[in-house]
C-alpha cells in the first residue's frame, strides 16, 4: 500500500471538510462527507463503462427488469449501475442545477446499490447544502479526486474511511475506538485463526466463510479476504457482517459492491436485537466490539431471550454486566460455531482487560468465562500494546478461540 497515496487522498477530502464550517458543526461533517466519498468512489468505478451503459439502457429499457439488471451488470462488470446521464464531472456542469441534479445521479444506481446509500440519509442534507452554497462547491472539489480501485486499493480505501472517521470523532470530541481496529492487529487476528488450517485453506478452489457481528467499515472482512488470496489465489472467502451504524454499514456495504461480494450477506442491525444470520453457521469469526458500552438499550430483547431460550438461544451461559457487552458478542459468535463433525470453526476477538478480570464468583463474567473453559474453547490471550487503538488508553487483550459448542 502506498501510504503516500492513502495520506494524500485522506488530507484532500479532509481540506473539502472545511468548506463545511458555518451551517455544519465538526460533529456533522461526517455526514456530508463519508456519503459524498462513497458516491465518488461508485462514480470512478462506473465511469469507464458510462456511455455504454447509458446506449444498453436505452436499446432494452422496455425489456424485464431482470433481463435490463444482468445485461448491464455484464457491461459495467461489478453487480452495479448507473443509468443517470450526470457523472461528478457532468454535475459541475450545471451549478445551478447541482442539487436536482446531485438527487437524479444517486436515484440512478440500481437497487441494492441505491438501498447503501440512502441508509447515509444524505438526501436530507443536499437542500441545506444548496440553501448555503456549499452544495457546488464541494462537488466540485470531489470531482478532483480519482478513486478508482485501480488508483486507490479496496485495502487504501478502508483505511481513508477508517482515518476520516477517527478525524471527524476527534474534531468532535467522540470515542473513535468503536471503528477502527489497526491493520497490523488484523492481520494477527487472521493468522491466529487461518494458520492452523493452513493445509486446508491452500487446498484447490476451497471455499470458506467468515462473518464480523461488529464489523465497522469492513476492515476485517477485507483483511481476511486479502490474507486468503495471498496464501492461495484460487481459494474464495465468503464473508458476512452486521453493523447497527448505518453510516459503517453504508461504507461496508460499498466496499462488497465494488469487490463483487454478496450484498445480502451485509446487514445492517443491532446484532443483539436483530440476529441478520440467525440460522447462520461460520467456519472463521472475527470481531472488535465497542469497548465498555453499555446494553441497557438491548437489555430487554437479551434477557427474554436468556429467560426464554437458555442455552438454546446465545446467551445461556449468562448475562455480564450492563456497562459492558463484549460477552455478548462471544457468546453471539459462539452460537454461530460449526460443530466439529461438520468442520469446526475458529474465531478471535478483541477485548480490552475487564471482561477477563472482572466478576466475583458467580457473577455473569465469571460464568461465562467458566463456560468457555470447561469445553476447552479457549486456545489463546495475547496481550497488546498500549495506546495501541485510537481513542482508547486502554490496555487491550485478543481472546482466540476455536473448536465449537457441544450437540
Amino acid at each position: 500500500m502506498s501510504i503516500n497515496n492513502f495520506s494524500d487522498k485522506t488530507n484532500f477530502i479532509w481540506t473539502v471538510a472545511d468548506l463545511l464550517r458555518g451551517p455544519y458543526r465538526p460533529n456533522q461533517y461526517k455526514d456530508v462527507m463519508l456519503p459524498l466519498t462513497v458516491l465518488r468512489r461508485l462514480d470512478c468505478v462506473l465511469e469507464p463503462t458510462k456511455a455504454e451503459v447509458l446506449q444498453k439502457h436505452k436499446e432494452l429499457k422496455d425489456k424485464g427488469k431482470g433481463i435490463l439488471d444482468a445485461m448491464l451488470m455484464k457491461v459495467t462488470g461489478v453487480p452495479f449501475y448507473n443509468t443517470s446521464k450526470y457523472t461528478f464531472e457532468k454535475l459541475k456542469g450545471e451549478p445551478n442545477q447541482v442539487a436536482a441534479n446531485l438527487v437524479n445521479f444517486m436515484k440512478g444506481f440500481s437497487d441494492k446499490a441505491r438501498n447503501i446509500i440512502d441508509s447515509f440519509g444524505f438526501e436530507d442534507h443536499i437542500g441545506k447544502l444548496d440553501k448555503a452554497d456549499r452544495l457546488f462547491l464541494v462537488v466540485q472539489k470531489f470531482a478532483e479526486i480519482d478513486l478508482h480501485p485501480s488508483t486507490v486499493s479496496n485495502i487504501e480505501m478502508g483505511y481513508i474511511f477508517e482515518e476520516l472517521i477517527r478525524r471527524f470523532n476527534e474534531a468532535s470530541n467522540e470515542e473513535a475506538g468503536d471503528h477502527f481496529t489497526p491493520r497490523e492487529v488484523i492481520r494477527l487476528m487472521v493468522d491466529l485463526i487461518f494458520t492452523p488450517d493452513r493445509d486446508i485453506l491452500t487446498t484447490k478452489e476451497i471455499v470458506k466463510t467468515l462473518f464480523d457481528p461488529a464489523m465497522g467499515t469492513g476492515g476485517m472482512l477485507s483483511i481476511s479476504e486479502e490474507y486468503l488470496s495471498e496464501l492461495n489465489p484460487e481459494a474464495r472467502l465468503e464473508v458476512f457482517g452486521q453493523d447497527y451504524n448505518p453510516q459503517s454499514y453504508a461504507i461496508s456495504g460499498s466496499d462488497m459492491l465494488i469487490k463483487g461480494q454478496n450484498i445480502e450477506h451485509i446487514v445492517f442491525g443491532d446484532s443483539f436485537t436483530v440476529d441478520g444470520f440467525r440460522n447462520e453457521k461460520f467456519d472463521y469469526m472475527l470481531a472488535n466490539p465497542p469497548f465498555g458500552v453499555e446494553w441497557k438499550p438491548e437489555e430487554k430483547t437479551v434477557k427474554k431471550e436468556y429467560e426464554e431460550e437458555g442455552f438454546g438461544g446465545r446467551f445461556g451461559a449468562g448475562l455480564p454486566r450492563i456497562n459492558d457487552g463484549s460477552f455478548l458478542f462471544l457468546q453471539h459468535m459462539i452460537s454461530k460455531m460449526k460443530l466439529p463433525k461438520d468442520g469446526g470453526t475458529r474465531l478471535a476477538i478483541v477485548f480490552n482487560g475487564s471482561p477477563l478480570f472482572t466478576g466475583g464468583a458467580g457473577s455473569g463474567e465469571s460464568e461465562i468465562g467458566r463456560w468457555i473453559i470447561e469445553h476447552d474453547w479457549l486456545d489463546a490471550i495475547v496481550a497488546l500494546p498500549d495506546q495501541l487503538f485510537y481513542g482508547s488508553g486502554i490496555h487491550e487483550q485478543k481472546k482466540s478461540y476455536a473448536e465449537t459448542p457441544m450437540d
